[in-house]
């Protein structure tokens, strides 16, 4: 399976194709988000374990809402069933991806921490901003190259999981390898990327004036626009003798109709 190389201006129709979803239900896709983040949150607040196991949790939990999308495409109805999708199909392939994704940000933190970004790594790690604007510049003084090593390092993890779990889910292709798949579309598609993330800036700031209210839109469309992207990107699974499986993800036609 290989990622498709789309020309620039495919950013902007994803945006547009992920309102068009919105649209199908909005009401329904703020509830959906909001009980996302009520369980994330709860699951963050729980000691020890509880950041953890959220990160665990997330590849699950995005598919469920994909898989929502992939239902309004066919002429569904959006439902909160949906949400449970990632713990019915595929949980373990999905839980494995939230591990190496932890393991990950883990060994990030202490490459950062080995080349002088000790303080900034703690910082970060407590999750609550220091009160003192002072303790953060001394935190980043000396700390340039882990500066620059924490947001190359991370980058690199993001486009690595940012269609991973749609392609194990949709897939079934194994976690290690939908990185690096994901991390490919990424990078031949950096120009769309681009596109996309600039817009995306764009909208949030305008999104945020007055009270934040934009964002009631904003946020369900960038989920939206994410399966779009996956969709635009990767080609259809299909058997041997050439046939497309049923109901594994929307078709081209479908597509057309955003």
């Amino acid at each position: 399976m290989e990622a498709q190389k789309l020309a620039a201006n495919r950013g902007w129709d994803w945006i547009k194709q992920g309102y068009a979803l919105f649209m199908k239900a909005p009401l329904l896709w703020l509830v959906l988000l909001l009980i996302c983040f009520f369980a994330v949150t709860v699951l963050s607040i729980i000691p020890i374990i509880g950041q953890p196991l959220a990160s665990l949790l997330l590849p699950v939990i995005l598919v469920g809402l994909m898989d929502g999308c992939r239902a309004l495409t066919q002429g569904e109805e959006l439902e909160l069933a949906h949400l449970f999708s990632g713990f019915s199909k595929r949980t373990a392939q999905l839980i494995t991806l939230g591990g190496i994704a932890l393991v990950a940000q883990f060994l990030i933190f202490g490459v950062m921490m080995m080349v002088g970004g000790a303080t900034l790594v703690s910082i970060l790690m407590s999750g609550q901003p220091p009160e003192d604007p002072e303790i953060i510049q001394q935190a980043l003084a000396g700390a340039g190259l882990a500066v620059i090593l924490g947001i190359t390092l991370f980058s690199a993890l993001i486009m690595g999981m940012q269609f991973a779990p749609m392609l194990a889910f949709f897939n079934n292709v194994a976690p290690l390898a939908a990185m690096k798949l994901s991390l490919r579309a990424f990078i031949n598609n950096i120009g769309a990327m681009l596109v996309y993330g600039v817009t995306l800036i764009l909208l949030a700031i305008l999104a945020s004036i007055p009270l934040m209210l934009g964002w009631l839109v904003l946020l369900p469309v960038i989920v939206t626009s994410i399966y779009a992207a996956y969709c635009d990107i990767f080609p259809l699974p299909t058997q041997a003798d050439g046939a497309v499986l049923e109901g594994e993800v929307i078709s081209r036609d479908d597509q057309a109709h955003f």
